[in-house]
Parts: structure tokens; sequence; C-alpha cells
């Protein structure tokens, strides 16, 4: 379907006045005369002249052997009625060439054909004139005026029958192609089309009409203007145009008047009947030079009425399409129309660089909610206006999702800085003036054909990079995109299964007191097996799973884990030791996550205080009163938190103050910076900060022993890191607390 519908091209005729309408459509039969012997064809004419057939006069075209008569046959095809054809030319068969051209090459049928010759000698076989649909064959000297006169003229109505039958076969055709392609494009134009044809073959007259009627929903127009549906004839194409468009008060007029009438109009010079089926209403005209009869009149008026219903459901039909192919607001093509676009570029363009964009408004739900539903409809209106403004026909456009637009054409029509002017100037919507900001995501198309649903794909992950561009309002799609985000898709669902397989595990890494250096606890870190022996880092998968809400799910069963290790450590004698489990945003979001924990606690019977719930800088400053009622709550209940990779963000004080926190982790990249001979001033701040505050302080990442004994004499309570102990699976863990135990 195309992207701006049309019902497909109709066929008018630019004139300024009836009587000029009537001057040119006074039409004369070709009679194409072939012959080597130019007195031949001087008396022929001169024998015909005054002939008129049917209110119409002879049109002489000449030929003067088998070559020039296929030029001529090349020119005017089947609008030629008669040909008066010499067999003997520049050649014994030349005539009989020129036949075979006609029938065979052409493909026309309809011309008849009258054979002459000088030499009786050469008359073709009996079998050649049956194979080649020949009227006659005469001699030359045997066709007097009177016998050529006659041949004529049955000629000529033989012509006309065929060209009625055709007629009536194409008529018919057209309807019931409509009626059963009723979801086609084209299916209103060629039931319209179909009707006209059909009338004039029923009342013997070629078909020459147009099918009018008030626009409504047929072909998007918001006005109640009559326009053209459908036609036939020698009418120039005025294909959805207003009938005012034809520049014929005469056709206006009357096919207003049978509107307003609702009825068939036959008076003189006059025909217009009238359509009607369930408030669908049409008006055809028909191009006539004499009144109807009565009885083609009855005959007509049975066939409207039968014709009214499929004329009704090619309506509706059509209105169903809209719904499924055009937006209901703008009016502009929706998605799926505008995938057909893409799906077929070379409709709508060469072989220039095309370049599909899609323009996201931003913050448009704050319109929505602050102005009103209505006054934010009226601003997609008028950016679908602005957009038809700026951008033109050739550039296509559509409305994508709710406050998405769609554009499409060449590369040069189609860029940023093009998009972001047509943005420059505010928007009047309805009371209100307002600046509007958008973010572009854009995709040029390559050579060789692409889906449209690819292309369209490609376009949307080009805005969502755009989304996340701080410096500028529009990204380019490049294959590596696509290809992070296949890979980033394919792990999502990689993890997905394998926790739905419990194949994740569990590790912890001991956390020991710096005095003493006996285990206090543990870290309960995630692991993800990459099925070859190795596994795949936290920092690419923790991510991956917050991003598709997995964490919420995983976070929990990490907490189960943990607790279900815990039974199995006190059985063992070690009912003192904690796991500290990491909580993200998404758990906090989770409207169940406190009672959850909670009851996960309950349900293994250990003590809340076991447990405690590690959270980041990142998550403080995401959702801050969030995370500090759901803490608070878990602290009342026994929990306890601590806040890991503390001064690697922005923390607000403020914020630091209200958490009801009891450990303070100084982060690993602070510890790292610890050497002989410098300062670790970070690392002493938190240490001081958290005396102050009354936390217990832990330091990750201790590998060396002079950064243990650094963080003693600071004053550090607890730590972590390889000097102790690596993350492992729980089986080492026991290993490794009973040799702690002996040692």
């Amino acid at each position: 379907m195309s992207a701006e519908y049309d019902n497909d091209e109709l066929i008018f005729l630019d004139e300024d006045t009836h009587q000029e309408l009537e001057q040119k459509n006074k039409r004369q039969w070709n009679i194409l005369i072939v012959d080597d012997d130019e007195e031949i064809h001087t008396v022929t004419r001169l024998a015909l002249s005054d002939l008129e057939i049917h209110d119409r006069k002879l049109n002489f075209l000449h030929a003067y052997s088998g070559k020039e008569a296929k030029a001529k046959l090349n020119e005017h095809g089947s609008d030629i009625a008669i040909i008066l054809l010499d067999v003997v030319m520049e050649t014994d068969d030349a005539g009989l060439t020129v036949v075979q051209y006609l029938r065979e090459t052409l493909n026309h049928h309809e011309p008849r054909i009258i054979l002459r010759t000088g030499q009786p000698g050469f008359a073709p076989e009996e079998e050649v004139i049956k194979t080649y649909d020949i009227n006659d064959y005469k001699t030359k000297t045997e066709l007097t005026r009177a016998k050529l006169l006659t041949t004529v003229i049955s000629s000529v109505r033989s012509y006309q029958q065929i060209l009625t039958i055709n007629q009536s076969r194409l008529g018919l055709q057209k309807i019931i192609h409509s009626a059963s392609n009723l979801l086609e494009e084209h299916s209103v134009k060629g039931f319209c089309e179909g009707i006209v044809t059909q009338i004039s073959s029923l009342i013997g007259l070629e078909a020459e009409g147009i099918v009018c009627a008030r626009a409504g929903s047929v072909i998007d127009r918001d006005d109640d203007g009559v326009y053209v549906l459908g036609a036939a004839g020698d009418y120039a194409p005025f294909i959805n145009e207003r009938i005012e468009s034809l520049h014929n008060t005469f056709i206006v007029e009357n096919v207003g008047r049978c509107l307003r009438l609702k009825q068939h109009i036959f008076e003189g010079g006059v025909s217009v009947l009238y359509l009607n089926s369930s408030g669908f209403e049409a008006a055809v005209y028909l191009n006539l030079h004499t009144e109807i009869s009565g009885l083609d009149k009855q005959l007509l008026e049975v066939f409207l009425s039968s014709i009214s219903i499929g004329y009704e459901n090619v309506n509706l039909f059509h209105e169903l399409r809209n719904a499924a192919f055009r937006d209901w607001l703008t009016r502009l093509p929706n998605r799926n129309e505008f995938i057909n676009i893409l799906d077929h570029p070379q409709n709508y363009h060469g072989k220039e660089q095309l370049c599909a964009a899609l323009i996201d408004i931003n913050q448009f739900s704050d319109i929505n909610d602050g102005l009103g539903q209505e006054a934010g409809n009226e601003l997609l209106k008028a950016v679908a206006r602005r957009l038809h403004q700026c951008f033109g026909v050739e550039v296509k456009k559509s409305r994508i999702a709710a406050d998405v637009f769609g554009i499409f054409g060449k590369a040069e029509d189609v860029t940023p800085a093009l998009i972001n002017q047509a943005f420059q100037q505010p928007f009047n919507a309805g009371d209100n003036t307002m600046p509007l900001n958008v973010t572009i995501g854009l995709c040029v198309l390559g050579r060789k054909p692409e889906a449209g649903v690819d292309v369209l794909k490609r376009t949307n992950i080009a805005l969502n990079r755009a989304k996340k561009i701080p410096t500028t309002n529009f990204e380019f799609f490049a294959p590596e995109i696509e290809e992070q985000t296949t890979w980033r898709l394919h792990m999502i669902r990689r993890l997905r299964n394998d926790f739905m397989a419990r194949k994740l595990e569990l590790w912890f890494q001991p956390q020991v007191d710096l005095s003493s250096e006996n285990v206090i606890g543990m870290e309960g870190l995630l692991r993800w097996p990459d099925g070859n022996g190795g596994y795949i880092s936290p920092a690419e998968f923790v991510p991956l799973a917050e991003y598709s809400g997995l964490i919420v799910d995983i976070g929990y069963w990490v907490v189960e884990e943990s607790c279900r290790r815990l039974q199995e450590l006190a059985k063992l004698g070690y009912s003192k030791l904690r796991v500290a489990v990491n909580v993200s945003i998404p758990q906090f979001r989770d409207p169940q996550f406190v009672d959850s924990i909670k009851q996960l606690v309950t349900k293994a019977g250990i003590s809340p205080n076991l447990l405690e719930l590690e959270i980041t800088e990142s998550v403080v400053m995401d959702e801050p009163q969030i995370v500090i009622d759901a803490l608070t709550d878990l602290k009342q209940h026994g929990f306890t938190i601590a806040i890991d990779d503390f001064g690697t963000g922005f923390s607000s004080m403020s914020y630091l103050q209200k958490l009801p926190l009891d450990r303070l982790k100084v982060d690993r990249s602070f510890v790292a910076e610890i050497r002989p001979g410098e300062t670790a001033f970070i690392a002493e701040t938190i240490v001081t900060l958290g005396t102050k505050l009354g936390l217990t302080t832990i330091a990750e990442g201790i590998e060396k022993r002079e950064q243990a004994s650094f963080m003693i004499k600071l004053g550090c309570d607890e730590a972590q890191g390889y000097l102790f102990g690596k993350p492992m699976p729980f089986t080492q863990l026991v290993e490794f607390l009973a040799e702690r135990e002996t040692a």
C-alpha cells in the first residue's frame, strides 16, 4: 500500500466548457488503407468521404507497403476500425504478414480486415482467412462503390459489436476482481471504473464517464466536498481530486444536483445515475450524445440496484483498510503502513541513497498530564502538519506510536539538521503554544533490499542509543550497535535459561577481624558458569540481569541460598558467621521486597542479624526515599545493613545520616592506593567518618600485608581480600574454615 493512500489513477479530461467536451468526443472511425497504388488510395477516399456510421465520419490513414502498415498499426493499434489491405505489395504475401503482425505480434483482435487484390491468382488460402479472422476478401475490380459501402458499414458494425462485448467483459472483470480483492489498495477505484465500463457496455456505448461521491473517509479528506472516485474514457487523471478540478460547470452542477435530489437525471444531453446503499452514495455521470431509451433506463436501474451492495462493500472494506493502515488522529500512515513503505522503497525513489528516521517527542507524557489529552492530540496534529510543510510529498511521513513519528526519503532530505530545524519554532495546540525537543534515530538503507521491519528495528535501536547520549539528540544506526543489541538479548535469554535450570552458583569470600584475623562472616558472590569450565564476569551479567528485570528473581534466590548455607554452617558449629548479599534498585522497587526477605529468613529459621544487606551509593541516590524506608523496616526486624563502594559516587551526607547503617565498606580502589611511603587520604577519611558515625568499617581488596597493617593503624575494624581468602564454592569454604580452626 502506498504511504499517501490513493484510490488509484482515474481518467479525466481537462476542459473548460461542456461544448468543448462534446466537440472533442465527436469521434471518427479510423480506416487504414494499405496499398502500393496511389490511385487506389484516392478512389477509396473519394468513394467513402461522405459516409457517416452512427453519427461518426471516417478518418483515413494511409500506408503504401507492409512495412508502413506495421508502423501505422504500432501507432494507432486497436483504434483502427477497418483495414483495407492489399495482399500483393513489396512481396507476394506482404498483406498477409501485416495480418499476422496485427493478430499475433500486437495481439489486436478488434480491427476488421478486408483483403483486396488486383491479382486473383494470388488469393490467400481458405485456412489463412479463418486463422487470422479476416472479414472479407475481394478483388479490386468487384469492389464497386456500392459494394465497398456495404462492406465498410457491415465491418464497422462488427468492430463496434466486438468492442461492446470486450467492454462488457472488461467491466465485469473489473467488478469481480475488485469485489474479490476488497482489501487491495485499488478496490474502490477498480470497482467504480468497472461500474462506468459496464454501464457503457449495457447501453452500447464506449466507456466514458466518472463516478463521484462525497469524500468522507474514503479518501481521507476532512471536508464534505464531492470527489471523483473512478472513471473510464478519455479523461485526464484527476485521481481523488474535487470535481471542481475538472473545470466543467456542466458536470459539477449535474452531479451535485443528482446527489442533492437523490435520484437519476435523464434529460436532454444529461445522464447522471444515482447509486445508494446503506448511506454510501455516488453519482455516475455518463458522457452521452444521445438520450437513453426507456428500455435502457430500465436495464440500468436493474443493474444499479444489483451493484449497489458491491459498492457498499468496497467502501466498508476501504474504511477497514484505512483503520488498519492509517493513524486515526493525524491521518498519517501508521506503523503497519510505514513498514510497507520501507518494504518497497523502489516505489517511491530510484537509486538514490535512502534514509529512515524516527522522531521521538521528549516529555510528551508531561504535556498530556499537565494540559490534558485533548491538548496532546492537538499537538500531535500540529506536528504532523509541520512535517508536511517542512518535508513535502517526496518524504513519506508516518505516526509510529503515541509520540513517535517516522519519515523516509532521500538521505539528503532526511537529516538530523533538517529534522531539528522543523522543530525550532514552537507549536500551536489550541490555546497553548509549546516548544518541543525531540530525539532522533536514523538508519541509512543499504543497496541490497531489506525487510521493512528490519529497517524499522534498526532505526529504533539508533533512537534508543540517542536517548542515552547526553551531548546530542540523534544517532545513526551502525552494524556494531545491532551486534551489541543482539549479543545482549542472547545473553539475557541464556541467563534466564541457566537461572531456571539452577546453573547459577553462590560463592563466598571470607571476611575477617583485622586484629585477630578470625573469620567473622562472608560475602555471597554470584557466579555464572559459561559451560566451558570458566565463569562469566559479574560485571558483565549483573547489568544484564538488572536491565531485563531478572535481577529480582535472582536476588531472592541469592537470599534463599544464603539462608540455606547459614543453616548448614550452624549445624557444623559456625552459628555466629554472617553472610552479606548485595541488593539492587529493581529489588527495592518490588512492592513485595521487604515482606519476602522477612519470610525467607523466618522460613529458614535463622537470626536476621546473620544476613547483612549490602547497598551501593548509586542505589541510594537513585531512589533515596524508597531505599531508606525499606532498610529502616528491615533494620527494625533485626537485619544488618552495609553500604558498599562508599566514596566512589557522589553521595549526599544527608541521606547517609538517614540510612540505618551498621557497616561502612572502604572500596578496593582506595585500598589499592596504599603503598609504602604514601598516604591513602580517602581511605583514611572514610574510616574516620565511619568511626564518628559509630559504624563498623570493613576494607575490601586487601591483598598485601602492608595494606592490612595500614588499615589497622587507621582504625579499620574488618577486611576481606585475597590476603585472607579468595571467593570459593561452599564446599571449599567449609574446608577453609576447618583448616583455620586447626591452624
